[in-house]
């Protein structure tokens, strides 16, 4: 049966928390009903880890996560959006699941029975890793020092409930395996000396010969795991019954792990709880061994977030259970994967998503997506400059960040570029070249925090070779040299090679592409060493080879590919994104900070391009996952406009600050990079208000500092925090944005002009995100301004009852008029409101109306952006300004000069939704004066 997907006419995120529940969620349904907004886009509610908000950290996917609210609750909200015929687009997270919550049952199953555990399978852990003693043992690396260090200090304790036992570090708990409970128990039994005889003496050692006789944890023949599943909680319950009935035993139980706890001082006392410890399926480590030693592959090189390997069909099933059940009850109607990269294979995974969603009965379906059938279905995918969404993957389109990146790109004038750079450059006085630092700190993320998928690839790759005599001479240490240098070159995030698609030519571009850079990067070393990887890689001896090798090599290439996307990502998002700095703004999740604006062909090429490509994709501005908010970066961009102003301020700047600076040892903190970020930071952020000024915006901007500062990893950084430069910085924002301090004072005079042209930019790519082929999303109280930055800073609550009433007030307003009084932000949120409701009278039209690029003449002609769109019986003409500055000042008439924008003479008479203007029949030019009071038009026939 082939189900219709629900197409979003514009979809609203909304970050559920403990702090805003479905019961805040319901109240503000009408409102958004009002807005214009056809779907809510919720963050993962499914059961996740209390200690955390996000949602990411899943425990369990077929539960409600309890701190967000009731079933009921839940029930409620969905009720209230079907009741307003809106739609619900769900997060799903397939990819991992939080394992520092002791009521993520699987993984505790998993620590108690190691390899013999039913959910072994689930969990994509290398049971025979490198280092022999930690074969069929999961590495824990949670522990805040060196093991003996924490042992001796009496850190761990043990606990013992409901008969079983379990070890406690501070907010962590490991159960332990059954099968080491007699260590505790025969002590135990010691300590019942003078019982021998009595029923609880003899049930008691029953219990240990029963524990000792379970299968081992490396038993997992089907029949042994059962058994051992039923057998260890039979004990358990023995267990707890004895304790109950006989008090002595419990009481004797407690005698033995006071004795096995230990004494801090007695050193010899710990060797009892040692040998305990090292009976356990896994091995409690300093967290500082990860990045070197752990053996399950983690969400990028987070060890509290362990990847699951839903290509298992049983993994599957099991945990999208509750959403296939909410997809068929209505209560959701189309999903977000998030973090598709990581998945084995992501096609194979999306096509069995889809097709186990219409009960499997459309199996052409999954070649490609038909509007007609399947689920609404976005996958969470960066793309890089030339990369496309594959084609054959069954989804919709993207979350958007495209978009973001082609929007933030048309406002940056690029002919400023090299003016930009050459200022930078002097400013921190050497040269970034952005390639390579993109492919220095992608090494450093492989030496620092990923070296074990590295080592693991090195491995594999190894055993690839010994089993071919032309290459088995190849080193280990090359073949991972090879490995980390490929990686390193990478352009893209990952490919797609699979058993069942094979190579597609797209990938054999990128993998190409890769070992041409590593060649020229490593001139020294053996060429032939990357013609072997790239063979494995590409399947040139595939069919030729053995069963047990094809196998081995599937398994290196689903490996290399699962690990490519978290390096980028920790390389050039979270580490050079903080480095290059030449202009700020264009350091976003898919953006690439080396181009320095878009053309407007190269902008009408890429839209044409998803109209025809994906129609029904996500267009977005900010998320909960943007480096700065679409607002923050519009201002940023208008200093491409102004490099000799820009020049000038920051010279200015830097003489002003220079006694808020600390000399550490020599070295200035901050340094002059670092301080060319804060002032960008500071012009894109300054509230519009005093007030707003003074209510914690020195210790946000302080702690988004702080932040930046470790992202960079070159003065501190997470993993070694260097205190005294951080000090440094937080010193000098605050001693810097003290009230009457003459550095302050300019740059608030200097952020009135950037606010006022940051401001004319964001209705711009705002209009183009509510015009353009695609849906619009909007990041929870982003229809206001929104100056916020990276998280936590764009987690916070989100004031509804503001929003609610400027909806009321602009009501029956043009925006036009509310431009004079732009600084509430009634008139964004007006331009939303307008064409939303333009949205939902003709979602034909935006849906898959055709896209003509318009050009004009004349002196300004690069700074009007327009196009127009029509169906059958609707048509739009858009017009937005950009490099604004050419225009005119602050609250001046906009100076179009001679422009004429040339249009189609078939265009019949329209109306200005934003404005009183009108367009007449059969005009084949418009000029530009017309806009002079206001830049924006969206003319429309409806």
């Amino acid at each position: 049966m082939a189900f219709k997907p629900r197409i979003p006419i514009a979809t609203y995120r909304l970050q559920f928390s403990r702090n805003f529940t479905f019961k805040d969620a319901v109240g503000i349904i009408p409102y958004l009903e009002k807005l214009g907004i056809s779907d809510v886009y919720s963050s993962p509610f499914y059961r996740s880890r209390g200690a955390t908000d996000h949602g990411y950290d899943v425990i369990n996917h077929n539960e409600l996560n309890p701190a967000l609210g009731t079933m009921e609750e839940f029930q409620t909200f969905v009720a209230a959006l079907k009741e307003r015929n809106m739609g619900h687009i769900a997060d799903f997270v397939p990819n991992h699941m939080g394992i520092a919550d002791p009521d993520n049952l699987w993984w505790m199953d998993v620590l108690e029975n190691g390899p013999g555990s039913t959910y072994a399978p689930f969990f994509d852990i290398d049971w025979d890793p490198l280092k022999q003693q930690l074969r069929d043992k999961v590495l824990l690396p949670v522990l805040g020092d060196q093991y003996g260090k924490v042992l001796e200090r009496g850190e761990f304790g043990l606990d013992f409930h409901d008969g079983a036992f379990f070890v406690k570090y501070f907010d962590w708990v490991f159960p332990l395996n059954p099968r080491t409970y007699p260590q505790i128990l025969r002590i135990a039994l010691e300590k019942l000396h003078g019982y021998d005889e009595e029923v609880m003496y003899l049930e008691l050692e029953s219990i240990i010969t029963a524990l000792e006789h379970l299968p081992l944890r490396t038993q997992i023949e089907e029949e042994k795991i059962r058994e051992r599943a039923r057998e260890k909680e039979v004990a358990k319950r023995r267990i707890a019954r004895l304790c109950a009935e006989f008090p002595q035993v419990a009481d004797a139980i407690q005698r033995a792990i006071n004795r096995l706890e230990g004494k801090v001082g007695d050193w010899r006392s710990f060797d009892l709880l040692d040998n305990l410890l090292n009976s356990q399926p896994y091995r409690l480590s300093y967290w500082r061994v990860a990045a070197e030693e752990i053996n399950y592959r983690r969400f990028f090189d987070v060890n509290e977030l362990a990847a699951i390997k839903v290509e298992n069909p049983v993994v599957f099933e099991t945990i999208h259970r509750w959403l296939f059940q909410l997809l068929a009850d209505g209560s959701v109607t189309g999903v977000r994967i998030d973090h598709v990269d990581g998945l084995q294979d992501p096609r194979k995974y999306l096509s069995t998503l889809q097709l186990r969603y219409q009960d499997g009965s459309d199996e052409e379906f999954i070649a490609a997506v038909n509007p007609e059938h399947g689920c609404y279905l976005i996958v969470e995918k960066i793309l890089e400059e030339e990369e496309r969404l594959r084609s054959d993957w069954p989804v919709h389109g993207t979350t958007g960040y495209d978009f973001a990146y082609e929007a933030t790109q048309l406002l940056v004038d690029s002919s400023n570029g090299d003016r930009f750079s050459r200022i930078y450059r002097e400013f921190i006085d050497r040269y970034v070249h952005v390639e390579s630092l993109v492919y220095e700190k992608k090494k450093l993320v492989m030496e620092v925090t990923l070296a074990s998928d590295i080592e693991s690839l090195g491995h594999m790759l190894s055993e690839l070779a010994e089993r071919d005599r032309l290459h088995r001479d190849f080193t280990l240490d090359t073949l991972s040299t090879v490995v980390s240098e490929l990686i390193a070159c990478f352009p893209v995030y990952r490919t797609y090679i699979s058993a069942e698609a094979g190579v597609s030519e797209s990938d054999r571009h990128v993998i190409l592409r890769a070992v041409r850079a590593a060649k020229r990067r490593n001139a020294a070393m053996d060429p032939s060493i990357f013609d072997f990887l790239r063979g494995i890689l590409l399947f040139e001896h595939f069919d030729s080879a053995d069963e047990t090798t094809r196998e081995l090599q599937l398994q290196f290439v689903y490996k290399f590919q699962q690990s490519t996307g978290p390096i980028m990502a920790k390389g050039l998002e979270d580490t050079a994104f903080y480095i290059f700095n030449r202009l700020t703004g264009l350091n976003e999740v898919g953006g690439a900070p080396q181009q320095f604006g878009m053309s407007l062909e190269r902008f009408h090429e890429r839209t044409r391009l998803r109209l025809a490509e994906t129609p029904n994709t996500l267009l977005t501005l900010t998320t909960h996952d943007t480096k700065r908010s679409e607002d923050v970066r519009a201002r940023i961009a208008v200093l491409s406009e102004l490099p000799d102003q820009w020049q000038s301020w920051i010279h200015e700047w830097q003489k002003l600050a220079t006694g808020a600076k600390s000399d550490l040892e020599g070295e200035i903190a901050p340094n002059a990079n670092e301080e060319y970020f804060y002032y960008q930071t500071l012009l894109g952020t300054w509230p519009l208000n005093e007030e707003d000024a003074k209510e914690g915006y020195v210790e946000r901007i302080q702690r988004y500092m702080l932040k930046a500062i470790k992202e960079a990893k070159v003065n501190s950084s997470w993993v070694s925090p260097n205190e005294n430069w951080e000090n440094a910085v937080s010193r000098f924002v605050a001693k810097t944005l003290e009230p009457d301090h003459l550095f302050r004072q300019a740059i608030a005079k200097a952020a009135e002009e950037i606010a006022w042209h940051g401001m004319l930019n964001s209705l711009s790519q705002t209009i183009l995100k509510l015009t353009c082929p695609g849906v619009p999303d909007f990041y929870q109280g982003s229809e206001l301004w929104d100056l916020r930055l990276v998280d936590p800073d764009n987690r916070g609550p989100i004031d509804y009852s503001a929003r609610q009433e400027a909806l009321e007030q602009i009501e029956g307003k043009v925006p036009e008029t509310l431009l004079s009084d732009w600084k509430n932000g009634f008139i964004k949120l007006a331009i939303v409101h307008t064409i939303l409701q333009l949205r939902r009278r003709s979602p034909r039209l935006f849906q898959s109306g055709t896209y003509s690029s318009l050009y004009a003449t004349g002196s300004k002609r690069d700074c009007c952006v327009a196009f127009h769109r029509r169906s059958e019986t609707e048509e739009i003409l858009v017009i937005v300004p950009r490099f604004t500055t050419r225009l005119g000042g602050i609250n001046q008439p906009f100076d179009w000069g001679n422009t004429q924008l040339l249009i189609d003479e078939s265009v019949p008479a329209m109306r200005d939704v934003l404005s009183s203007r009108k367009l007449a029949k059969g005009q084949d030019s418009l000029s530009l004066k017309a806009l002079q009071s206001f830049p924006f038009a969206v003319f429309s026939t409806l």
